[in-house]
C-alpha cells in the first residue's frame, strides 16, 4: 500500500498567503507534511516548537497524523489579546457616550443624554 496521501500546507500573512499542495507517505505527520511542504525554506520565521499549528481550523499537535485531503494550516501568533481590544472598545463608548455607562449596552436613539 504505497499510495500517497494528498494534503495542502497554508500560512497567511497579512499582505500575502501560500497555500502548497503535495503528496505524502501514509501515516505522516503534520510535522513532517509542513517539512516535506518546503515551506519552513519559504518563511524562515516559522517556528514549529513555539508556533501552532492546525487542520482545517483546529489546533493540533505535529505528531496528529495526516489524512486523505487535509489542510494543515500555521498560525501565527495573536498581535492583541482579543479579549482586552475588546474591553478597551466598550470602555471607550462608554466615555464618549455611546453606551449605557451601567449596562455597557448602547443608548437608544429615543433616550437622549444628560450633560
Amino acid at each position: 500500500m504505497s499510495d500517497k496521501v494528498s494534503i495542502e500546507v497554508s500560512y497567511a500573512l497579512p499582505d500575502k498567503q501560500t497555500l502548497l499542495n503535495l503528496s505524502v507517505e501514509p501515516n505522516s505527520s503534520v510535522q513532517q507534511g509542513i517539512e516535506q511542504s518546503g515551506i519552513l525554506a519559504m518563511y524562515p520565521n516559522i517556528d514549529l516548537s513555539v508556533i501552532k499549528v492546525g487542520v482545517w481550523s483546529r489546533v493540533c499537535k505535529l505528531d496528529t497524523e495526516l489524512k486523505e485531503g487535509d489542510r494543515i494550516e500555521i498560525y501565527r501568533p495573536l498581535i492583541a489579546d482579543p479579549k482586552e481590544v475588546r474591553k478597551l472598545r466598550a470602555q471607550r463608548a462608554k466615555e464618549e457616550g455611546r453606551a449605557d455607562k451601567v449596562t455597557g449596552g448602547r443608548i437608544s436613539p429615543d433616550k437622549k443624554v444628560k450633560t
